[in-house]
C-alpha cells in the first residue's frame, strides 16, 4: 500500500511541473505574439502621430 501512494505521488508531482511547463511555453508564446504585434503596428502608430502632430 505504501508503493502504491508512493508511485501515486511521483506521478502527479511529474505532472504538475509538465503543466507548469506547458503554462510557461504558452506565456511564452502569448509574449512572442504580442511583442511581434506592437513591433509590426508600431511604424503605423508612428506615421499616424507624426501627421498629427505636423497637422497641429
Amino acid at each position: 500500500m505504501t508503493k502504491l501512494c508512493a508511485a501515486a505521488q511521483i506521478r502527479l508531482q511529474a505532472e504538475k511541473g509538465a503543466t507548469a511547463v506547458e503554462y510557461g511555453l504558452l506565456v511564452a508564446f502569448i509574449a512572442a505574439v504580442i511583442i511581434g504585434a506592437v513591433t509590426a503596428i508600431g511604424g503605423t502608430l508612428n506615421g499616424i502621430f507624426t501627421g498629427i502632430s505636423t497637422k497641429v
